[in-house]
């Protein structure tokens, strides 16, 4: 709320250089919050941390705002804020019920993204290691559309090289109508497997299946139109199926969003030939590659980003410079994110590093690899089935949703069945995607369905819960269809009044509770921001769960349904609020949020 401010002061005082510092806001336990930017500050422009401070709140211009600024202890600066304005802020947000709940301020300064996830494999399963890829990405574009952002999705998807010789092969041999072929949809792996096996045991046969698979590779990118016939079934196949897992997750990739390996074969000649005459890749083994300066291997030499194989073929590296080079002049972006597992970081910076020597990819552009860490069993190992093979993810889904009917079933019989299934799916789903975003990106975590399951602690159905807990109080209230607008129109003195033009309840913060859901409340836009800066949901999360924290203390210290009237009204309107602010919340991690839990 005063960040702009602080900054500006900051300005003032020791220059616009200084202008984006982070004014480090944290808790006060003796104001509403606390500035801690003058120790981080002090010895970049040579004063004690405590004559910083005093110099930032000479230049502070909070009239009609702050009640009090204090300096304490080494330079921390204590801001206490006037409650009238505290109000009036509350108020021009609670006049936005007519809106969706997922509107926010847009940021100053929209940009143009493009932000490739998830990135399944044709005729493979998707695993539980595309889980966060997936739902990472899918929130990061939520979150930047909120905030004004023209947002690309690209769905990279693995669709093309040597291993579509064997899947074609195996494809032609089975047949399309056998129900080997029906794999691809209901068992990815399984398919690819079969393929696998026969390429393996016939290696060394000159006429057998590995000799054909290799000879239809040639074919396919020879352009045989049998062959690319048959690899469009294959792709089709796997779009069924992925889409299903995106339906299932409530993933908002479409087909329209693919982009896959082989939108840019017919580029990456030319792009190998650009780079040599450009002096960018020589040569090296066999191999025409590059060598961007600052990579070496565990010898000390120089590693190579290879972009055409030995055998004239193409990699990963070939297909991902034209990738970034078709994103700048083509889709015009101002920022590409990479929403891609760790263990790619090296590759990616030398996909960049290569882009910029080469002109493709300009300062001007931002390109960033946010770094998904894996997800792991209870044994500190990556997340395996009892087989050892990677979990499925339909399946990790499955489970899910089943564990969260039990539980919904026992504490909740009153509700008809269709009411538990829907209930079960919005809270087993969005217990995964939560665990999975509530946890910083680049870092690893334990799948645990008990502890993501759980209603306390930093978890989705504790979330979920605090939402449907409001529902429940403003439906007792007889207000809940005015404010949803799920029917009919709002009375007037109502909380939600405003969305049909009435005369809105003003919002009174009174009681400590009141004060400081209020504070937090007003947070939500400054918080979106920060995840589209760091790119980082997990902030987003940690803002929903210490609302719905502040919630609970607010509505067990102050009474709702039993104040008298003019309270009463006043606190309906502060619970729609935070129930707006909730499910909107929720809603840009992409998690439904429950009627009745």
């Amino acid at each position: 709320m005063v960040v702009p401010r602080v900054q500006a002061a900051i300005a003032t005082a020791f220059g616009e250089e200084f202008r984006q510092t982070d004014p480090v806001v944290r808790p006060s336990q003796f104001a509403d919050i606390q500035i801690n930017a003058a120790m981080a500050l002090a010895k970049k422009v040579g004063l004690p941390p405590r004559d910083a401070a005093a110099k930032i709140v000479e230049a502070l211009n909070l009239d009609g705002i702050c009640t009090s600024v204090e300096i304490s202890g080494p330079g921390f600066i204590n801001l206490s804020f006037d409650g009238t304005w505290i109000e009036e802020l509350l108020n021009a947000e609670s006049v936005q019920a007519a809106s969706p709940a997922t509107a926010v301020t847009p940021a100053a300064t929209p940009q143009r993204v493009v932000v490739d996830y998830s990135s399944p494999n044709v005729a493979k399963e998707m695993h539980v290691g595309h889980l966060r890829t997936t739902v990472v990405g899918d929130s990061l574009v939520k979150v930047l559309e909120a905030l004004g952002d023209t947002v690309i999705r690209q769905n990279h998807i693995g669709d093309w090289g040597t291993p579509f010789g064997m899947l074609i092969e195996h494809w032609l041999e089975i047949g399309e109508d056998s129900p080997e072929a029906a794999l691809l949809v209901e068992d990815p792996s399984a398919f690819y497997q079969a393929a696998r096996a026969k390429f393996d045991a016939s290696a060394t046969d000159e006429d057998g299946f590995a000799t054909r698979a290799r000879l239809r590779v040639v074919a396919l990118q020879g352009g045989d139109q049998e062959t690319f016939a048959v690899w469009q079934r294959l792709v089709a196949q796997s779009k069924r199926y992925f889409n299903a897992i995106y339906s299932t997750l409530g993933i908002s990739l479409t087909d329209d969003h693919i982009a896959g390996e082989s939108s840019y074969d017919a580029h990456l000649a030319q792009l190998c030939q650009e780079l040599e005459e450009r002096g960018l890749a020589r040569i090296s083994d066999g191999a025409l590659c590059t060598f961007p300066a600052g990579f070496t291997g565990r010898d000390g030499q120089p590693l190579p980003l290879i972009i055409r194989k030995s055998d004239g073929g193409y990699g990963y590296g070939t297909t991902d410079l034209a990738t970034i080079r078709y994103r700048v002049r083509d889709l015009e972006a101002n920022r590409i994110l990479y929403v891609v597992g760790a263990p790619q970081n090296v590759h990616l910076r030398m996909v960049m590093a290569t882009a910029r020597d080469a002109g493709w990819l300009p300062e001007t552009v931002e390109a960033v690899h946010v770094q998904i860490g894996n997800v792991l069993g209870e044994d500190g190992k990556i997340l395996k089935s009892r087989s050892g093979a990677p979990v499925k993810l339909m399946a990790l889904l499955e489970e899910a949703v089943d564990r969260a009917r039990a539980v919904i079933d026992a504490s909740r019989p009153e509700l008809s069945e269709a009411e538990r299934a829907v209930t079960a799916r919005q809270v087993g789903i969005g217990a995964v995607k939560y665990a999975d975003l509530s946890t910083g990106h680049d870092t690893e975590y334990v799948f645990d369905f008990d502890r993501m399951l759980a209603l306390s602690g930093n978890t989705g159905p504790y979330v979920q819960y605090a939402a449907a807990r409001i529902r429940s109080i403003l439906r007792k209230a007889g207000v809940l269809e005015q404010i949803t607008g799920d029917g009919g129109t709002p009375a007037a003195g109502t909380p939600a009044a405003e969305a049909s033009g009435g005369p809105a309840t003003a919002i009174a913060v009174v009681e400590p509770a009141e004060r400081a859901l209020a504070l937090h409340l007003l947070e939500f836009d400054a918080t979106l921001n920060k995840v589209r800066d760091a790119l980082e949901p997990h902030r987003l999360c940690g803002y929903l769960f210490e609302l719905a924290q502040l919630f609970t203390t607010f509505y067990d210290q102050c009474p709702v349904l039993k104040a008298e009237e003019s309270v009463r009204d006043s606190r309906l309107a502060l619970c729609a609020l935070a129930l707006r602010r909730l499910s909107g919340g929720l809603e840009l991690l992409g998690i439904e949020t429950p009627e009745n839990m």
